[in-house]
């Protein structure tokens, strides 16, 4: 059933923050150790680590071969070399209160806590395309899963997926954890970093 946790396994630190995939291996920042973990999906085992470039870092994007990362402390979007943790440049995000980020395979989509938007943004110069509200009272985390946008939200414990062209909430399931924040989608199911539990939960979409 949708939204049914599939199986769940301890995150790294306390502080999750964002979640995203790669292909091959889940990628976690933690915001207590400043860290950002490369983890195998299979057993939740640490593959190797390393310093995120600013303190408070949050969601997490991969875009194919770089990730990139929004961090709550210095307002700034980060695109990473997963191989070395060098930053390699960064945007500055639109707002303020900065949560969710994802790729499309061609833009970034980013959201912020105060102004409440979710924005689609041009990776390559940091503008702002367009941007529609988020569904619910706050945005936690996003995912893009080939089609459509998912967000998890903290104020109801919903994961909500959206039609990114209208903004339009197709459908919702309440989250097995009720903080979540990082999120992502690897092909199949959804995962999604819980800060209350400090656990990361596989979940089922269809």
């Amino acid at each position: 059933m949708a939204g049914s946790s599939i199986r769940s396994f301890a995150a790294p630190g306390t502080g999750s923050g964002g979640l995203t995939f790669d292909g091959r291996a889940l990628w976690l920042s933690d915001n207590g150790t400043d860290r950002i973990y490369q983890i195998d999906q299979e057993t939740g085992r640490v593959i190797r680590s390393f310093a995120a470039p600013g303190t408070i870092p949050i969601d997490l994007a991969f875009d194919g071969r770089a990730l990139w990362n929004v961090n709550h402390s210095t307002n700034l979007i980060y695109q990473i070399d997963p191989e070395t943790g060098r930053v390699i440049r960064s945007v500055a995000a639109p707002g303020t209160d900065n949560y969710g980020l994802t790729f499309d395979g061609r833009a970034l989509w980013h959201c912020d806590n105060t102004t409440l938007l979710i924005y689609q943004i041009d990776p390559g110069t940091g503008r702002v395309i367009r941007s529609f509200a988020v569904p619910g009272g706050s945005c936690m985390a996003l995912a893009f899963d080939g089609r459509f946008l998912w967000l998890s939200e903290r104020t109801t414990g919903l994961i909500y997926q959206i039609d990114q062209e209208t903004g339009r909430v197709i459908r919702s399931f309440v989250s097995p954890g009720a903080e979540p924040r990082g999120l992502t989608f690897d092909g199949r199911t959804l995962w999604s970093a819980d800060i209350g539990t400090h656990l990361v939960y596989q979940i089922q979409v269809a």
